[in-house]
């Protein structure tokens, strides 16, 4: 059979543009029974950390016994892929961790759910059904403290953020109503202060650093609404989004479109609710991704199956399809688009890069091959799921696709910029060693794919650095190169040394400067391969 040669030229297009982009390596994760994947981060000494659920036991490369059903699992990697440590943290039941982020004092703060009761290394009881379990741990990954959060119903969540003052913002659903006790003394163990409005409500909660609750909010209609994703905008509100198949009701001011909808909501500071707004069209209309962007206003992104309407202007073609929205500061459309990969295409992260462009996220089944509406179409098992990048320019317009996968399933959940200009794509593999992926341990494990994109140089690291800076309590620096041995050395702006640390290949060296006074202090490094130091200022 002939291929007409425009269609040719098309495919040989598409086909090089998408291996222009390299892997630089790959790594597996796991024990023998099964892990997911959920958040990736991105840590000052160009690390990352990685978490998720395991239900093995001391197998494969995890190194703590199972303590209960499933349990959270974090993975601490330097910038090549190679541990340098993990945690499990456990109760008696399942324990699912869904998000992690780096904390003011450069420890991290885990967000999850939980079914435990107090047992193993959960701390408090059961409060009704999932709870939302909270962990904050050093910079080492030890616990300092812990928080069950809950109604007697079901709470879920989805994300949790940091804010400038070192607090945090949770951000989750409930389907828990008020809980009221009896008056004869007793204390009330349940944190929902108001009475859902349909079947589940997003639950937004901001905690003190301590983890106490300063405030909390209900949102929803009268029947599902589903908080996915939560930032925070550069006037410190917080902008929520997800799933909503309520019409107007409760605290719904817009009539849905279809079977379910993105909902958008605005609150300032202190939670009230500022603004919100509904888009979608006759099927449905899943937001997974929200994303700010540098001119003010923010992207968001998920999957939608529906056809055109007044607010979705370009119709799925093929199942499912990844759907983006561009919004200005003033929150007016700019611009949308939807991408069209294979039969069911789910968008989970959406980066901004310093020129302007987007690198999206997700993953999508592929069809086999005679399909040609598919554009990742191949020879193996039709509905099996890759990773899928998609960069695209700040029209819109698509400039590369990378589907990357075994033969077996791949759901990827997390996609990040790295330090050094490149890509981590992030999620849960259950194929064997076939295609793109080298080793498999389990029957599901995490699987890390760092990519480089070749339209840009991978940034160059510094020999040190600082990290925060400004600092208020103490800092971290960042020592960017191997070495054997050496000192680390504070001192402050008239030249008196004030600590010293011994050395030994250490590359995050951590500095408490809470006792001295605000000002300018320098940090010398001297190892037996170089000599730097680095300039730290004190509020």
């Amino acid at each position: 059979m002939k291929i007409p040669f425009k269609l040719f030229v098309a495919t040989m297009f598409c086909w090089t543009i998408s291996n222009a982009q390299e892997i630089l390596w790959e790594k597996s994760y796991g024990g023998k029974h099964a892990e997911y994947l959920f958040d990736v981060l991105a840590t000052p000494d160009y690390g990352f950390v990685l978490a998720g659920s395991s239900i093995s036991g001391k197998t494969g490369n995890k190194e703590d016994a199972n303590k209960g059903d499933l349990d959270y699992w974090l993975w601490k990697m330097d910038e090549k892929g190679d541990l340098e440590w993990q945690k499990s943290f456990g109760g008696n039941g399942v324990d699912m961790l869904y998000s992690v982020k780096i904390t003011k004092d450069v420890g991290y703060i885990l967000a999850g759910i939980s079914n435990s009761s107090k047992s193993l290394d959960k701390k408090d009881d059961s409060k009704g059904g999932d709870d939302i379990w909270i962990v904050k741990l050093n910079a080492k990954g030890n616990e300092l403290w812990q928080k069950t959060i809950g109604g007697k119903g079901q709470e879920k969540v989805s994300v949790i953020r940091v804010l400038s003052d070192g607090s945090y913002i949770i951000g989750g659903s409930s389907s828990s109503y008020k809980t009221r006790v009896a008056t004869n003394g007793q204390i009330n163990p349940y944190n929902k202060s108001e009475d859902t409005r349909g079947n589940l409500d997003y639950w937004i909660i901001k905690m003190k650093d301590d983890g106490s609750i300063v405030w909390q909010k209900t949102l929803g209609g009268k029947f599902v609404d589903e908080l996915k994703d939560l930032v925070v905008l550069p006037n410190g509100n917080i902008l929520a989004g997800g799933y909503s198949n309520s019409p107007i009701s409760g605290d719904k001011t817009e009539e849905n479109f279809g079977l379910g909808d993105f909902w958008l909501v605005e609150l300032n500071t202190q939670g009230d609710l500022v603004w919100q707004q509904t888009l979608g069209a006759e099927a449905e209309d899943n937001l997974l991704a929200i994303e700010p962007t540098s001119d003010g206003g923010f992207i968001i992104g998920g999957n939608s199956n529906s056809s055109t309407s007044l607010v979705k202007t370009k119709g799925s073609r093929n199942g499912s399809d990844f759907w983006i929205i561009k919004f200005d500061k003033d929150k007016n459309i700019q611009w949308q688009e939807t991408y069209d990969y294979g039969t069911y295409d789910v968008l989970t992260s959406i980066v901004e890069n310093t020129d302007g462009t987007y690198l999206l996220g997700g993953y999508a089944q592929t069809e086999q091959k005679g399909n040609m509406n598919s554009k990742i179409a191949k020879n193996d098992k039709e509905g099996i799921s890759d990773y899928l990048a998609l960069k695209i320019n700040a029209k819109g317009e698509e400039i590369w696709t990378k589907s990357i996968g075994s033969k077996g399933e791949e759901v990827m959940k997390k996609l990040l910029e790295t330090r050094d200009g490149g890509y981590v794509l992030a999620g849960t593999s259950k194929g064997t060693s076939s295609r793109d992926k080298q080793s498999n341990i389990g029957g599901s494990d995490f699987w890390v794919v760092k990519l480089k994109d070749k339209d840009k140089p991978l940034k160059e690291k510094l020999p040190i650095e600082a990290f925060p800076n400004p600092v208020i309590t103490f800092t971290n620096v960042i020592v960017g190169y191997e070495y054997d041995y050496g000192t680390a050395t504070v001192y402050d702006i008239n030249g008196r040394q004030l600590q010293q640390q011994d050395l030994k290949g250490e590359r995050t060296l951590p500095f408490e400067l809470v006792n001295y006074p605000n000002g300018i202090y320098i940090i010398v490094v001297k190892t037996n391969k170089e000599e730097h130091s680095v300039k730290i200022i004190k509020k």
